[in-house]
This record gives C-alpha cells, structure tokens and sequence, in this order.
C-alpha cells in the first residue's frame, strides 16, 4: 500500500497523526533532524509502530530528501487502511 507523508523532523515528540496539505498527506513528526538521513531511519521505525508492522516491511518509493515522502507499507492491505484512516481522522 501506497501513502503519502509529511515529515516535521526536529519535533518535541515523535508522533503519527494528522492530514495536512492537498492532496492530504498523514503528519510524521520526528525527533530526530534532517541531517545524514537521520529523520528517515526515525520515520520507518515511528510509522511500522503506528501501523504495528516490521520497519523492513516500508520502503521510501520517493522524497528520500524532501519532507514530501511516499512509503510502500507491505501487510494486510485492509488492516492498514483501517489504520491510516484512523491516523488521519477519517473514521
């Protein structure tokens, strides 16, 4: 499954949650900063928390640089819609 994030790295808290933007993007604040790919070694581990799977189990599919990211989640496609939709308040 394909989603689309955005990353707030040098956050107070790590934390998955919100939509923000147009098209709407899932919210990803990291402590950790934007420096030697740091942030994104923190978004695989607090996004496959959120969606309670393996880190190797999401790659970044495009943004390795930008705070704009897309992530291929591998698991039960159902399972992690439900979860996305509730991360972004959907539901």
């Amino acid at each position: 499954m394909l989603i689309e994030i955005r990353v707030r790295p040098n956050a107070k808290n790590n934390r998955v949650g919100g939509v923000v933007g147009d098209p709407p993007r899932l919210v990803v604040a990291v402590q950790a900063p934007a420096v030697d790919g740091k942030a994104n070694e923190a978004v695989l581990k607090v996004v496959a928390k959120a969606f309670a799977i393996r880190t190797r189990d999401i790659s970044i599919v495009y943004g390795e640089l930008a705070r704009d990211k897309r992530l291929l989640l591998k698991g039960d496609e159902e399972i992690l819609t439900q979860t996305l939709e509730e991360l972004m308040g959907i539901l």
